[in-house]
């Protein structure tokens, strides 16, 4: 059971376009936004729907794949695992980030379904 001891996998849209950074060392960095819609039944029974948005990025070939592959409003399949990160903003406060880093996507619009591993 080790391996399932940091492991996340969504299945939602993107908000907006891919963002690639590539590094003076040759290395891509990929950010997307995914919203994930969860649906449930009120006490009413009128059923509601709760979108998450979750932060995304991508090392190397991944988030080459990713940047080419994917645009704002494409349904994608994520697997990864969740990373925390702290960092310093211009006014010298300590700002806290979850992020997935994801190792595999699926892209779930394309019309022959694209996978990275």
């Amino acid at each position: 059971m080790t391996h399932l001891s940091n492991q996340v996998q969504l299945i939602g849209h993107l908000g907006a376009d891919p963002e690639i950074i590539t590094f003076d060392n040759g290395n891509n960095l990929c950010k997307i936004d995914i919203a994930v819609n969860e649906y449930f039944k009120d006490k009413s029974g009128e059923v509601q729907k709760k979108t998450q948005w979750h932060k995304v990025i991508a090392w190397g070939k991944t988030a080459e794949l990713m940047n080419r592959l994917l645009k704002k409003g494409s349904k994608v399949a994520v697997s990864g695992k969740i990373v925390n990160r702290s960092y310093e903003d211009k006014n010298g406060d300590t700002r806290y980030l979850t992020q997935v880093q994801a190792d595999q996507f699926l892209n779930l619009s394309a019309s022959t379904k694209e996978a990275v591993a």
